[in-house]
């Protein structure tokens, strides 16, 4: 293992105004932090809320950067808060010239406050995409020219967006920036009526990892990381044992790079 990818939610606890991160496994991550690097992945910064972003994970951010070090982190691209309540889910943003803006604005904040690289990415459409002024690769390149982020490809999103809406994957492929893109995410969940969910329940499928050669072969050969994401609770259903054989295929078969 190279990386330590770490999501900054699952290790700290909010008491009103007080963020409190869990000693030890900072300690832990210092400890990781001499043979691997750390990189963040948040979950909750709802990066496109249209009345503000999560001012209580910035501050985390902010904690857990001061106590580790980190090469780069992550978000999606898209949000989980209006007029502050919380959906339950996270949708993806529509690709018009007022969100572009707004997207750009706080990538360059995050930019000029933390000082370290910031990727953001593609998140599954759990609706039907509405009118848009900008394709999907379109908009995550335009993003990243404004601002010089870079981009977090989950594969198996695409092929969520590409099963449930029709996405075509050789087109974005063809039409996004690759030079642009950091860090690969895969992952396999379930098909409920029809319709292929993104919850991280189960081992890679082939398709997956052959669209993820491809990407990494052509596409964006300088990517320096590709993830496999589980679900806590997957780990009891599929084991250890077959999560250990699973990293060690991914690694053979995407050139070391997981």
């Amino acid at each position: 293992m190279d990386y330590l990818e770490v999501t900054p939610e699952t290790i700290a606890e909010v008491r009103g105004e007080q963020i409190v991160l869990s000693p030890e496994i900072v300690t832990e991550l210092k400890n990781a932090g001499r043979d691997v690097k750390i990189v963040v992945h948040g979950v909750s910064l709802s990066i496109g809320s249209h009345n503000g972003w999560q001012s209580t994970y910035l501050r985390l951010l902010d904690k857990l950067m001061s106590q580790v070090n980190v090469s780069w982190h992550s978000e999606h691209l898209g949000y989980t808060r209006v007029d502050d309540q919380h959906l339950g889910i996270m949708l993806a943003l529509p690709r018009t010239e007022q969100v572009l803006d707004l997207v750009c604005e706080r990538v360059l904040r995050l930019n000029s406050t933390f000082g370290i690289p910031f990727l953001l990415e593609n998140i599954v459409h759990v609706l039907p995409p509405y009118p848009q002024g900008y394709s999907p690769a379109a908009f995550l390149n335009a993003i990243a020219a404004r601002t010089g982020c870079g981009l977090l490809l989950d594969i198996y999103n695409l092929e969520c967006d590409a099963h449930n809406h029709g996405l075509d994957i050789p087109a974005f492929l063809a039409e996004l920036n690759g030079r642009a893109v950091r860090e690969l995410h895969l992952a396999c969940g379930v098909e409920h009526n029809g319709f292929l969910l993104d919850v991280h329940s189960k081992l890679v499928r082939p398709c997956t990892v052959a669209l993820a050669q491809q990407v990494l072969t052509g596409v964006a050969p300088q990517a320096e990381l590709v993830v496999y994401e589980f679900m806590p609770e997957a780990v009891p259903g599929l084991g250890r044992e077959a999560i250990g054989c699973e990293l060690a295929r991914l690694r053979d078969s995407l050139g070391g790079a997981c």
